[in-house]
């Protein structure tokens, strides 16, 4: 039987779970999602950072000492705007959610979750601290997961809080790393798909190790070949901002969806030239460092 109930909520409500589960470094970071800023003005907001405390000695005679919970704040630029736009046929609206899920949504949200991948790791550019490199003095090399002591170190010295420390390394990297025993002994989820499927493994020196194919990185690009180059990180040392996108006035079929820090928009045109609806999903985001001695590149080898 056809399906007369896909509409631009349900589709919307389908590919923010989609994006939600294949994202990987998304949910390692900093998040942020504030619906009721659709009607902002400007694309630079400020984003909320938690209350800062100071454990103080108690003096019984003096009583306790009241600290302001004053909240601090940071700008973060909403400076990328990811959209995937296709055409849907007569014949491709008479499908059941579960296909249209499948050959349509899972394609677009695994386009948008790697751009969004790529958009927090070239926040890369802004780390200076580095471990792993070949011929360098580190006690271990990149192809070593012990190298991740050094990255543990480096964080240590800063320091930078001992919980929710992260590891994202590339397929190279990886394939070095799996083969040791250390991988083995143990087992790791994440909270979703992409989590589970990225997850390498047991908690590694103090981190939880990710591998993510988005790793390389473009501004390391050598001859023909270009370095594989992993962050070890506190999640507090980038922050990924997500704000809702305002429905369009010209367009009845709309429809805005939000999920633990994540919102898309999904909107339907009908295109009267070639009798045929256009599925429009999009999301507007802001990637920032927040601290970038939260943070240390781990080198890699080469991709050819």
């Amino acid at each position: 039987m056809a399906n007369t109930f896909l509409t631009p909520d349900i589709i919307a409500r389908a590919a923010l779970a989609n994006l939600y589960e294949t994202t990987v470094m998304a949910p390692l970071v900093h998040r942020d999602y504030e619906p009721e800023f659709a009607n902002q003005v400007g694309d630079t907001i400020t984003v909320r950072k938690p209350a800062v405390f100071q454990a103080k000695e108690f003096n019984r005679a003096a009583g306790i000492e009241i600290q302001n919970a004053t909240e601090t704040g940071f700008p973060v630029t909403l400076n990328h705007f990811a959209d995937v736009s296709f055409a849907v046929t007569s014949e491709d609206l008479t499908l059941k959610i579960e296909d249209f899920n499948e050959q349509l949504l899972n394609p677009a949200m695994e386009a948008i979750s790697q751009k969004i991948d790529r958009d927090v790791l070239a926040l890369r550019n802004d780390i200076v601290q580095e471990v792993g490199v070949v011929g360098g003095d580190n006690a271990y090399q990149w192809d070593n997961p012990r190298v991740a002591i050094d990255a543990g170190r480096v964080l240590d010295q800063k320091n930078v809080p001992m919980t929710e420390r992260r590891l994202a390394v590339g397929p190279i990297t990886k394939a070095a790393w799996t083969g040791d025993d250390l991988f083995n002994r143990a087992d790791a989820r994440g909270d979703t798909e992409g989590l589970r499927e990225a997850n390498l493994g047991r908690r590694v020196f103090g981190f939880d190790p990710y591998m993510t194919q988005n790793i390389v990185k473009p501004a390391q690009t050598t001859g023909n070949s270009t370095t594989e180059v992993g962050v070890a990180f506190h999640r507090t040392a980038f922050a990924l901002v997500f704000r809702p996108l305002a429905l369009p006035r010209g367009a009845q079929n709309a429809a805005i969806q939000s999920y633990k820090g994540f919102g898309l928009r999904v909107v339907f045109d009908y295109d009267i030239k070639l009798k045929q609806d256009v599925v429009s999903i999009d999301c507007l985001y802001g990637t920032k460092t927040l601290d970038a001695n939260r943070a240390v590149l781990v080198k890699g080898a080469d991709v050819a």
